[in-house]
């Protein structure tokens, strides 16, 4: 074939020294994988699995800090000790085995951490301003700071490159310590590093200038850094072009990688790393005008989830490598299936970001339906073949049931699927319902049914099971995944009179005029339901017991759900219970009790919608239960450790039993497809 048939994404690239062998990259992120600030073996084993995919530079260590007064906040790596150089040489060693390059973000967070951890010492920053988002008060950095700092960047790189790293990164975005020094709305010194526009790049500058000095000419280094901040009193799209300019001019950059926006409010992050339902993209816009004035290798992230999008940025904003984190989350083997001809059947990113939001929680970066991503030392991300071709037979088609069937089939079983509604997807379908952002997570069901059928799963629809449907196709493993149905809170007097959200999502009941929607669950669920009763028109108060509205809508989901409800006028009460609801005069009075000061009040409404989550739908599974050679049981241990399922209780069994998702307990998505895929493994 001719480079000239080649795909552009597949065209190798010459960056500084570094060969790279197709345009296609994952560009720095923290998983927060990592353990006591090293890249352990599951850190390694995340990276090696995209290496193994086909991308060209996996780029590691997201926010890796490079000094003591830089903590971690979410997990990030510490290059501030010789302590992690074996651990990145044997990062670098697992990537290269793979034919893929590898780089380190280095940064210092500046005021974008907490306080009080670690060391307890103080933020630092270029002024005295507080960050919103952290919520320290940071130190004005003095001349000492300065050059402690600029020394911890050399020491860090050179750190990278005794490890075998092809190149660092230099984080001066997102609102680091670098951007708090360059951005006027963050700097308001008036000594030789404030005022002027060579004063606010003073620091930039001293910083690669100093980590040239460590690693030498040939080194690859590079910085990532915002094409606006897209916030009143920041950078400007021609102040970035400036600096983008000055670090050409400087020799000092072998690329940028550029970002847009910043991160010093949940708003904004939302903004620069964008969530489902905002456009694919969106960014390149930017992007291009940047590049047209900017004569430096380009990198682009920014919500580029497919690769349509990829080649678009190739094509038409100039973009010489593309980043692609979340879609390589979803799916670490994009290059791989592109390369043999199989782009349908890469697994796609739906803009979840539960990646991206657990990590602001203290938690794990994982992908909201691939379960294997982030687990690679535990869940290979394709299923090995079974010892034993085995007949399931699973019930329930929504993410569950697919990802049972889907990996069951993988591993060369026989599978029957029976869903008792006439399309896949279970409360996906429903979910969907609520609102534009919601439609993406169908490509979730798309994706799992394609496979599923690809692998000669049998699908039946409209099919209601019963045990004697079951039992008649002769299973040797039934795996119940029928979900779980609308629960109701008892506590609650007159919880009859109520509605929930799901009869308003399914358009089983119209909405009310006036309505009050009781949240005693925290999720989106509630939020999107009151979301779609006032886009009808409806006047929603949001009544929560929580201390906020919302409590577990996290990072980057929950700023297009406020901005949505302040502008239709939805009333926000948290700190309340609901109490009672009775009928009075042709109308609802909703009792609400302060859960801090137990006084009541009464709210005069057409409709109360409530959402209390799901109760498991288990008739058919109890149904099964005695009938089975486990007696439903699953051996916890075992399924923990994804290993054999051995348990057998009832020698007269004809088959083993287990029931997944929420059809156990009330979750979410991730939960019931890791629940599957852990099952279909040890099965």
């Amino acid at each position: 074939m001719t480079s000239a048939n080649v795909d552009p994404l597949l065209q190798p690239f010459q960056l500084g020294s570094l060969r790279l062998r197709n345009r296609i990259v994952s560009t720095s992120h923290e998983p927060a994988y990592a353990e006591d600030g090293m890249p352990k073996l599951r850190y390694q084993r995340y990276h090696e699995e995209k290496a193994k995919g086909g991308l060209a530079l996996t780029m590691i260590g997201g926010s890796a800090n490079v000094a003591i007064d830089s903590p971690s906040t979410f997990g990030q790596l510490d290059l501030g000790t010789d302590e992690i150089v074996p651990y990145l040489r044997e990062t670098a060693d697992r990537v290269h085995a793979h034919g893929a390059a590898i780089m380190c973000q280095i940064t210092h967070m500046g005021r974008r951490i907490d306080w009080d951890t670690a060391d307890w010492l103080p933020a630092l920053s270029s002024s005295p301003l507080r960050e919103p988002a952290h919520r320290s008060f940071p130190k004005e950095m003095e001349d000492f700071d300065i050059r402690r700092v600029v020394r911890a960047f050399g020491a860090a790189a050179l750190r990278c490159k005794e490890a075998g790293l092809d190149g660092v990164e230099v984080s001066g975005h997102g609102g680091h310590l670098i951007e708090q020094f360059w951005s006027p709305r963050m700097n308001q010194r008036t000594d030789l590093y404030g005022g002027s526009f060579e004063n606010l790049l003073r620091f930039v500058l001293e910083v690669l200038e100093e980590v040239r000095a460590q690693v030498g000419k040939e080194y690859v280094v590079g910085i990532r850094m915002s094409a606006t901040e897209l916030a009143e009193g920041g950078l400007t799209p021609e102040d970035s072009i400036a600096i983008g300019q000055r670090l050409a001019e400087s020799g000092l950059v072998d690329f940028i990688s550029l970002t847009a926006g910043s991160a010093t409010t949940d708003a904004e992050l939302a903004q620069m790393i964008a969530p489902l339902g905002a456009p694919l993209g969106g960014h390149l816009g930017l992007v291009k005008a940047f590049k047209d004035k900017v004569d430096l290798p380009l990198i682009h992230a920014g919500r580029i989830a497919d690769l349509p999008t990829a080649r678009h940025a190739l094509k038409e904003a100039g973009v010489d490598l593309v980043g692609m984190v979340r879609a390589h989350m979803a799916d670490p083997h994009i290059v791989k299936k592109l390369e043999a001809g199989e782009e349908d059947r890469i697994r796609p990113c739906v803009g979840a970001s539960y990646c991206l939001n657990r990590i602001y929680v203290g938690l794990d970066a994982l992908c909201v339906h691939n379960p294997a991503t982030g687990r690679e030392h535990l869940i290979p991300q394709i299923a090995p073949a079974a010892p034993r071709r085995k007949h399931l037979v699973v019930v329930g088609g929504g993410p569950a049931g697919l990802e049972a069937a889907r990996a069951g089939a993988e591993r060369g079983h026989k599978v029957t699927l029976l869903e008792a509604a006439s399309k896949l997807g279970g409360q996906i379908q429903l979910a969907t319902r609520a609102n534009e952002r919601q439609k993406e997570l169908l490509s979730i069901v798309n994706w799992l049914e394609a496979e599923a059928r690809r692998l000669g799963v049998t699908v039946r629809l409209n099919t209601y099971a019963e045990a004697k449907d079951v039992l008649a196709l002769d299973p040797d493993i039934v795996v119940v995944a029928t979900g779980g149905l609308p629960a109701s809170p008892q506590h609650v007097t007159g919880v009859d009179h109520a509605v929930t959200t799901w009869d308003i999502l399914s358009c089983d009941v119209a909405p009310g005029r006036r309505v009050l929607v009781f949240d005693d669950h925290g999720g989106d669920q509630a939020l999107s339901t009151a979301e779609r009763l006032a886009e009808a028109g409806s006047e929603v108060e949001i009544v929560s017991p929580d201390r906020m509205v919302g409590h577990d809508v996290q990072g980057t989901l929950y700023p297009a759900y406020l901005e949505n409800f302040y502008r239709a006028g939805v009333r926000l009460t948290p700190d309340h219970h609901l109490r009672e609801i009775r009928k009075a005069d042709g109308a609802l009075v909703a009792v609400l009790r302060n859960a801090y000061t137990g006084s009541e009040e009464e709210r005069a409404v057409d409709q109360v919608v409530v959402e209390h989550g799901t109760v498991p739908n288990d008739d058919l599974y109890l149904e099964l239960k005695d009938a089975s050679a486990n007696l439903g049981e699953l051996d916890l241990d075992a399924f923990a450790s994804v290993a054999p399922q051995n348990l057998t209780t009832n020698p007269k069994g004809r088959f083993a039993l287990y029931r997944i998702g929420d059809a156990v307990a009330s979750r979410n998505i991730h939960a019931a497809m890791y629940d599957a895929r852990r099952l279909a493994l040890s099965v």
